[in-house]
Protein backbone atom coordinates (compact mmCIF):
# COMPACT_ATOMS: atom_id res chain seq x y z
CA UNK A 1 0.00 0.00 0.00
CA UNK A 2 1.73 3.20 -1.17
CA UNK A 3 2.20 6.17 1.74
CA UNK A 4 -0.35 9.10 2.29
CA UNK A 5 2.89 10.99 0.92
CA UNK A 6 3.37 9.02 -2.31
CA UNK A 7 -0.32 9.14 -2.78
CA UNK A 8 -0.30 13.27 -2.52
CA UNK A 9 3.04 13.33 -4.86
CA UNK A 10 1.43 11.14 -8.03
CA UNK A 11 -1.78 13.78 -6.85
CA UNK A 12 0.06 16.37 -7.46
CA UNK A 13 1.84 15.41 -10.14
CA UNK A 14 -1.49 14.57 -11.72
CA UNK A 15 -2.54 17.98 -11.04
CA UNK A 16 0.70 19.67 -12.78
CA UNK A 17 -0.41 17.85 -15.94
CA UNK A 18 -3.54 17.96 -15.77
CA UNK A 19 -3.82 21.83 -14.73
CA UNK A 20 -0.62 23.11 -16.59
CA UNK A 21 0.30 24.53 -13.03
CA UNK A 22 3.63 24.74 -11.25
CA UNK A 23 4.35 22.34 -8.46
CA UNK A 24 4.98 25.13 -6.30
CA UNK A 25 1.62 25.99 -6.59
CA UNK A 26 0.33 22.45 -5.25
CA UNK A 27 -0.28 22.00 -1.61
CA UNK A 28 -2.68 20.14 0.49
CA UNK A 29 -5.09 23.37 1.25
CA UNK A 30 -5.18 24.15 -2.25
CA UNK A 31 -8.67 24.57 -3.86
CA UNK A 32 -8.44 22.73 -7.60
CA UNK A 33 -10.84 25.94 -8.32
CA UNK A 34 -9.63 29.03 -6.43
CA UNK A 35 -5.94 27.89 -6.40
CA UNK A 36 -5.68 26.00 -9.19
CA UNK A 37 -7.72 27.74 -11.69
CA UNK A 38 -9.29 24.22 -12.90
CA UNK A 39 -12.79 24.72 -14.93
CA UNK A 40 -15.78 22.62 -15.08
CA UNK A 41 -13.66 20.20 -17.89
CA UNK A 42 -10.76 19.75 -15.96
CA UNK A 43 -13.02 17.54 -13.38
CA UNK A 44 -13.31 15.34 -16.17
CA UNK A 45 -9.71 15.05 -17.00
CA UNK A 46 -8.12 15.10 -13.63
CA UNK A 47 -10.64 12.04 -13.23
CA UNK A 48 -9.88 10.52 -15.77
CA UNK A 49 -6.10 10.79 -15.16
CA UNK A 50 -6.59 9.65 -11.75
CA UNK A 51 -7.66 6.06 -12.81
CA UNK A 52 -5.14 5.96 -15.37
CA UNK A 53 -2.71 6.35 -12.55
CA UNK A 54 -3.84 4.82 -10.28
CA UNK A 55 -5.23 1.95 -11.69
CA UNK A 56 -8.80 2.33 -10.12
CA UNK A 57 -12.07 3.11 -11.53
CA UNK A 58 -13.86 6.78 -10.91
CA UNK A 59 -17.41 6.64 -11.39
CA UNK A 60 -18.11 10.13 -12.83
CA UNK A 61 -20.42 12.19 -9.59
CA UNK A 62 -18.37 10.08 -6.49
CA UNK A 63 -15.46 12.27 -6.93
CA UNK A 64 -17.50 15.31 -7.94
CA UNK A 65 -21.05 15.01 -6.93
CA UNK A 66 -22.75 18.02 -9.67
CA UNK A 67 -25.59 15.91 -9.32
CA UNK A 68 -26.20 17.44 -5.89
CA UNK A 69 -25.64 20.69 -7.00
CA UNK A 70 -28.74 20.43 -9.35
CA UNK A 71 -30.95 18.37 -7.42
CA UNK A 72 -33.88 21.04 -5.90
CA UNK A 73 -33.78 18.79 -3.23
CA UNK A 74 -30.94 19.66 -2.06
CA UNK A 75 -30.24 23.47 -3.26
CA UNK A 76 -32.49 26.38 -2.46
CA UNK A 77 -32.66 29.65 -3.20
CA UNK A 78 -28.72 29.51 -3.80
CA UNK A 79 -28.50 27.46 -0.57
CA UNK A 80 -26.74 23.54 -0.01
CA UNK A 81 -30.00 22.43 2.04
CA UNK A 82 -29.95 20.39 5.35
CA UNK A 83 -30.69 17.22 3.41
CA UNK A 84 -28.42 18.58 0.25
CA UNK A 85 -25.41 18.64 2.87
CA UNK A 86 -26.13 15.58 4.53
CA UNK A 87 -26.22 13.52 1.10
CA UNK A 88 -22.53 15.62 0.38
CA UNK A 89 -21.78 13.72 4.15
CA UNK A 90 -22.91 10.22 3.18
CA UNK A 91 -21.48 10.09 -0.38
CA UNK A 92 -17.83 12.44 0.57
CA UNK A 93 -17.04 11.18 3.34
CA UNK A 94 -13.02 11.69 2.71
CA UNK A 95 -13.99 15.65 2.21
CA UNK A 96 -13.97 18.33 5.27
CA UNK A 97 -17.53 19.75 4.62
CA UNK A 98 -16.90 22.13 7.65
CA UNK A 99 -16.72 25.37 5.99
CA UNK A 100 -19.70 24.45 3.46
CA UNK A 101 -21.88 23.96 6.90
CA UNK A 102 -20.75 26.94 8.05
CA UNK A 103 -21.56 28.90 4.94
CA UNK A 104 -23.90 26.48 2.60
CA UNK A 105 -24.09 28.81 -0.63
CA UNK A 106 -23.67 26.82 -3.49
CA UNK A 107 -20.83 28.26 -5.00
CA UNK A 108 -18.87 27.54 -2.05
CA UNK A 109 -19.07 23.87 -3.17
CA UNK A 110 -15.74 23.97 -5.04
CA UNK A 111 -14.02 25.26 -2.33
CA UNK A 112 -14.34 21.51 -0.67
CA UNK A 113 -12.30 20.31 -3.51
CA UNK A 114 -8.35 20.67 -2.06
CA UNK A 115 -5.64 18.77 -2.76
CA UNK A 116 -5.71 16.63 0.14
CA UNK A 117 -9.26 15.75 -0.66
CA UNK A 118 -8.26 14.01 -3.81
CA UNK A 119 -5.53 12.75 -2.17
CA UNK A 120 -8.10 10.86 0.89
CA UNK A 121 -10.35 10.21 -2.16
CA UNK A 122 -7.65 8.39 -3.71
CA UNK A 123 -6.84 6.57 -0.36
CA UNK A 124 -9.69 5.15 0.15
CA UNK A 125 -10.18 4.01 -3.46
CA UNK A 126 -7.20 1.94 -3.31
CA UNK A 127 -8.21 0.70 0.37
CA UNK A 128 -11.29 -0.31 -0.77
CA UNK A 129 -9.49 -2.08 -3.90
CA UNK A 130 -6.99 -3.58 -1.13
CA UNK A 131 -10.29 -5.02 0.85
CA UNK A 132 -11.80 -6.80 -2.59
CA UNK A 133 -8.32 -8.14 -3.39
CA UNK A 134 -8.35 -9.94 0.38
CA UNK A 135 -12.42 -11.26 0.07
Amino acid sequence: MLSHDEIFNRVATTLEEALNVERDQITPEATLVGDLGAESIDFLDINFRLEREFGIKIPRTELFPDDVTSNPEYVQDGKITPQGLAELRERMPFADLSKLEQNPDVRNITDIFTVDVLTRFVEMKLEEAQQKTLN
